[in-house]
């Protein structure tokens, strides 16, 4: 494991040393919070586990509310997202909107997304997400030459990751089957210090059988998504010289996100017409080894599942829970943990608000978001 091939490396030294800063404890604060969120990895290794994970947090309060177990009913302008092959189920021209903070609001999540049909068997659409901690302090040159402390030397950055994904769905010949691909365009800027470029593929199909069981199978970064960094090594060396001692190599500049498959059985039943309740369980599969439930070398596995209750297609309850995984405690023994999520809806004449609150580590006391969400028919505007 070499830590000199990180490509956060600008998060660990910028803030060092500079202990008389004033605001020292706001940038401890900032980098633990950067380290979180924006560390790819800590390995040397070219195929990084945890790259582009922002395009994994997932969108729609009304998904989150349910503990993103949606993969098999997605059918409307989220469904680019969630499974592509739901867009065609969408009768008219429609978009969303989502905003949401995270880490005592120190990061912006937003996600916009439109989405059409072509004709009665084939839609389209596209979507962007920004996952950002903006105006963060630069003290790489707050100590001059002379070794005298200078504020007026401190600058702001952003480091913000950025998703564009195009979407294509078709119902095929057979009868209840659907397929949807994605063509994903990630760009990542840090500051002036580095930025990438990646693209990548995702495939997705859904199936409805005769008593409206639904079935729905997501395979994400079906090529491996590519990113390539650029790195501007004129401010690579600021750091370096930012930091007494510090003699760090460039990291390497190619990451390769591993497929990730998402299985979704949905069922939605109707109770004295005003009535319906929606259930659905998905399984989340990495191919890798890590802390889920289920864990091979081969692959690891976790469940979710969530529930949807309406009232005559207008007022919506939700909740669900996932993320099971099992944490090593300080004993060396094993703890169980998960994420609960509940939700709110609310729909009227084509306009749609939708809310969750969700825990996005898992059932502690801590890091629980709001997330708010906009989806509008543009029929009604006709």
């Amino acid at each position: 494991m070499a830590s000199n091939n990180i490509y956060c490396f600008f998060k660990f030294n910028m803030l060092k040393n500079n202990g008389i800063f004033v605001k020292k404890l706001y940038l401890k604060r900032l980098l633990t919070i950067l380290l979180l969120t924006f560390c790819v990895t800590i390995s040397a290794q070219t195929v990084r586990k945890y790259s582009n994970e922002f395009m994994n947090i997932g969108v729609d309060a009304a998904a989150l509310g349910m503990s993103n177990a949606v993969t098999a009913y997605s059918h409307d302008v989220n469904s680019g997202y969630w499974n592509p092959a739901g867009l065609v189920n969408i009768e008219d021209k429609q978009m969303a909107l989502m905003h949401s903070s995270y880490f005592a609001n120190i990061a912006s999540y937003d996600y916009a997304a439109f989405a059409m049909p072509l004709d009665n068997n084939s839609a389209i659409g596209i979507s962007l997400i920004r996952f950002a901690v903006d105006d963060i302090l630069n003290t790489t040159q707050l100590i001059d030459d002379d070794g005298n402390i200078n504020y007026d030397r401190v600058s702001l950055f952003s480091t913000a990751d950025y998703g564009v994904t195009f979407s294509y769905s078709r119902k095929l010949p057979i009868p209840g089957f659907n397929y949807g691909i994605n063509a994903k365009v990630i760009r990542r800027v840090i500051g002036k210090f580095a930025n990438s470029w990646g693209f990548g593929l995702d495939a997705a199909i859904q199936f409805e059988t005769k008593n409206e069981w639904k079935f729905g199978l997501m395979a994400r970064d079906i090529t491996t998504t590519f990113n390539s960094w650029a790195i501007d090594e004129d401010e690579f060396a600021k750091v370096q010289d930012a930091v007494e001692g510090q003699n760090q190599e460039l990291p390497e500049t190619t990451e390769l996100t591993i497929p990730k498959l998402q299985f979704g059985v949905a069922k939605k039943f109707i109770y004295r017409y005003d009535f319906s309740i929606l259930a659905e369980v998905d399984l989340n599969i990495r191919f890798e080894q890590n802390n889920d439930i289920i864990s091979t070398s081969f692959a690891s596995i976790t469940p979710s599942a969530g529930f949807e209750v309406g009232y005559i297609d207008m007022v919506y309850l939700r909740g669900g829970v996932g993320n099971f995984q099992n944490e090593l405690q300080i004993d060396n023994s094993e703890s169980l943990s998960f994420q609960p999520s509940i939700g709110l809806g609310f729909k009227y004449k084509g306009i749609q608000v939708d809310y969750a609150f969700t825990d996005i580590g898992d059932q502690s006391v801590a890091l629980y978001s709001n997330v708010f969400s906009l989806k509008l028919d543009l029929s009604i505007f006709r």
